[in-house]
């Protein structure tokens, strides 16, 4: 079943829009009638479209504070303002924790929690200036509510980013509505990355309760309400897109008795 929401003539901005789950975000808003700018360090080589619409995309580096400055300008002189912003940029290669550098440390930092700082900033400076105010939503990960083996410092950064999203709900309220979206295992076409073959494919699907990974799709869906006037008094909320997350050991349930 496909549901449509009509969001004609809100602009967005999608950081990391270029590929992965960013670019499944942008592609479902520009689905729904929005406006979309992608940003990132290279121009896809072929950027989010439907329907014959397609993103624009700005080159900026979203831990770079000049880049988001020219970011924003650039969204201000060409579309007049911005309604809606995902901080989508993030990620962590997977490095132990007991011989993880400070520089590798404070790389994830900025990455993950202070360029959605500075993007909300510049966007909340806009915002508030706005007859409808606007709408920030950060993704985050699940790993930023367990442990995080192998990628601790991208856990704690998502951490952070749950923290950061409820307190600028409260700051830039009642014009910004701040939210975050929280994803589970999201399978993309990065998969290789993570993933030998289908058949570990097949058993990290195993472990999520819904019985399968999640699809850029499924997160951009939860996006696309949380922008929408359906979401209007939910701000300061921190939602789990993971299918119920992953089965704790011993959670299957009990055979039943033979009569």
């Amino acid at each position: 079943m496909v549901l449509h929401m009509d969001l004609s003539g809100r602009r967005v901005l999608v950081t990391g829009g270029g590929r992965g789950v960013g670019r499944g975000i942008a592609q479902r808003f520009l689905e729904a009638g929005a406006e979309v700018v992608i940003c990132g360090g290279n121009e896809p080589d072929e950027l989010p479209s439907s329907d014959g619409r397609t993103a624009s995309f700005i080159a900026a580096d979203v831990r770079e504070a000049r880049d988001v400055e020219m970011l924003f300008d650039r969204l201000a002189a060409d579309h007049g303002g911005l309604d809606v912003l995902i901080s989508h940029a993030g990620g962590s290669p997977s490095t132990e924790a007991a011989t993880a550098s400070m520089r590798y440390a404070a790389a994830m930092a900025m990455l993950n929690l202070q360029a959605a700082l500075t993007c909300g900033q510049r966007a909340n400076e806009m915002m508030q200036t706005q007859p409808d105010g606007g709408c920030i939503i950060n993704i985050g990960s699940v790993t930023a509510l367990r442990a995080s083996p192998g990628t601790a410092a991208y856990g704690a950064a998502k951490a952070g980013l749950v923290n950061l999203t409820a307190s600028l709900a409260v700051e830039w309220a009642p014009k910004v509505r701040v939210n975050c979206v929280s994803a589970g295992l999201i399978l993309t076409e990065q998969a290789h990355l993570h993933y030998d073959n289908e058949m570990a494919i097949a058993s990290a699907a195993a472990t999520v309760p819904l019985g399968r990974l999640g699809t850029p799709k499924d997160v951009a869906d939860a996006c696309v309400f949380l922008a929408s006037p359906l979401a209007q008094y939910i701000s300061g909320a921190n939602i789990d897109v993971h299918g119920g997350g992953e089965k704790a050991a011993g959670a299957e349930p009990a055979a039943k008795p033979q009569e």
